[in-house]
């Protein structure tokens, strides 16, 4: 117990751990995710600025920005002082996407008596921790604005229980503790209520809103919202978002979560509970780690500081926002261009330096790590079981699964030292099958420096993992390090 609290006073002025609950507690969805490092930036001096617009003229030394793309990836950097089209680029990646029940497009259900929602499985969860919890919804919705003439995206977080999986009764299936089998299509559907009308009949009501539908616009070509969804549904988004009625949503993209509140937990709170730690983790420890880098030792800075969180992780990366995407490319590219002075207006550079960035660059790519389960230790490589509380993890694949390699783990080792911040290492059991991460896309890709760690959290891909608090502090001032001291080592490690 004494042990964790000196750890804990690490940091006297924030409670990362503490904040940590709270952003968990408000970045339900990825779009949230994102709005949310949006506002911590902008609260530390970041400026936004657009990919629709030339950079020329705006990006400055020792400036701080930060870009998203479709409201679910952000980008934030900062220009050192004296940067030159060329000079390494300090990079930490995260996703801010996890495993989840997404609403159907057509979701409106009803059997037995019971309204249900239709739901699609997004990523690899394992779906059978999340039958019996109370869920939320959480996303965005694409809402008509008479007055601008244009359709606006607008986050909505339904934060009370609204849905349930229920399992069936232990005396209707008494294998259900020798194996629980479920059909994903069928029986993994949350009911929202009780359906006063049993069958697929409109209510009058229903059939209200359809005519006034009608009445706006003689002709759509995509079933209206009414006719998609239920009613009490699309009310509910009404009164959270304030519109004047249903005919104002064109369209929605809602999540499921877990409707309990992340907390610490554990005899001396050295726990995080918490749904989506994988990898929200990341995203909360790398923009703290940024933040608190940004204006130290940052006039003598010779490259940029930049973290990045991509969307879709869980589903390949293969997106317009995902890692596999030309989003940090680009950026690195607009980056490479541009000198951060005056000049940048009057005399821009004919082409971009990326590939001499790119060769001196680095990329930290942080997901999570599999801890050591106590239960189930016969399932992992017996001298490589990452604890909690422990630190970082750097996780090795020698089929380049992660991307990690001893220059990697030599220059992360140095950061590490300066530091004081303890590492663990990580190879699968050769029974056992590896995940993978952000880390080989952008590698090959971009052909940067790559090395793979992360945090160790038991239960991954669960409605709700267990982290560790300490864990938390222990990567933001690797990051930070990292970030303040990449440039002034890069060339150490010769290969």
């Amino acid at each position: 117990m004494l042990r964790l609290h000196l750890v804990r006073k690490m940091s006297t002025s924030i409670s990362y751990p503490q904040e940590f609950v709270n952003f968990l507690n408000k970045a339900h969805s990825p779009y949230h995710t994102v709005q949310c490092i949006r506002e911590h930036l902008q609260s530390k001096g970041f400026k936004e600025l657009s990919e629709r617009d030339s950079w020329n003229g705006k990006v400055k030394k020792c400036g701080k920005y930060f870009v998203t793309r479709n409201n679910s990836s952000i980008i934030g950097f900062v220009i050192g002082g004296k940067w030159t089209p060329g000079n390494p680029i300090a990079i930490t990646g995260a996703h801010t996407d996890s495993p989840s029940l997404r609403i159907k497009p057509i979701s409106k259900r009803s059997s037995e008596g019971y309204a249900q929602i239709g739901v699609e499985c997004y990523g690899g969860g394992s779906w059978h921790t999340w039958f019996d919890s109370d869920l939320a919804l959480a996303g965005r919705v694409m809402v008509k604005d008479d007055v601008k003439g244009q359709i606006v995206s607008k986050l909505v977080d339904i934060n009370k229980p609204l849905l349930k999986i229920p399992t069936l009764a232990i005396h209707l299936d008494r294998n259900v503790n020798v194996k629980f089998e479920f059909n994903k299509e069928t029986q993994l559907l949350p009911i929202a209520g009780l359906s006063l009308n049993g069958n697929n009949s409109k209510s009058k009501n229903q059939q209200h809103e359809d005519d006034k539908l009608k009445e706006l616009d003689e002709f759509s070509s995509i079933t209206s919202i009414v006719e998609r969804h239920n009613k009490e549904l699309l009310d509910l988004i009404v009164k959270e978002l304030d519109l004047e009625s249903v005919h104002k949503i064109e369209d929605f993209e809602l999540i499921l979560y877990d409707h309990k509140a992340a907390c610490l937990g554990g005899l001396n709170e050295e726990f995080v509970f918490s749904g989506r730690l994988d990898n929200l983790t990341s995203c909360f420890t790398s923009m703290h780690g940024i933040t608190n880098a940004a204006d130290n030792n940052i006039e003598s800075e010779q490259g940029i500081r930049l973290m990045a969180c991509f969307d879709h992780e869980e589903i390949g990366s293969s997106s317009a926002q995902g890692a596999d995407s030309n989003f940090l490319p680009n950026i690195m590219e607009r980056l490479t261009t541009l000198k951060g002075d005056d000049s940048d207006v009057s005399d821009p550079l004919s082409k971009s330096l990326i590939l001499e960035s790119s060769a001196k660059s680095f990329f930290l790519s942080s997901d999570v790590a599999h801890a050591i389960h106590p239960n189930y230790a016969g399932k992992y490589e017996s001298k490589h079981k990452p604890l909690i509380g422990k630190g970082p993890v750097i996780k090795i694949n020698a089929n380049q699964r992660y991307m990690t390699n001893s220059p990697g783990i030599v220059l992360l080792k140095q950061v590490a030292d300066k530091s004081k911040i303890p590492l663990q290492l990580f190879v699968v059991a050769n029974d056992s099958s590896c995940g993978s991460t952000i880390g080989p896309i952008l590698a090959s890709k971009t052909g940067i420096r790559t090395i793979d760690i992360g945090n160790p959290i038991l239960s991954m891909h669960s409605i709700r993992e267990t982290g560790g608090s300490d864990d938390i502090e222990y990567q933001i001032k690797l990051f930070e390090e990292f970030f303040e001291t990449y440039s002034s080592i890069e060339d150490k490690v010769i290969v």
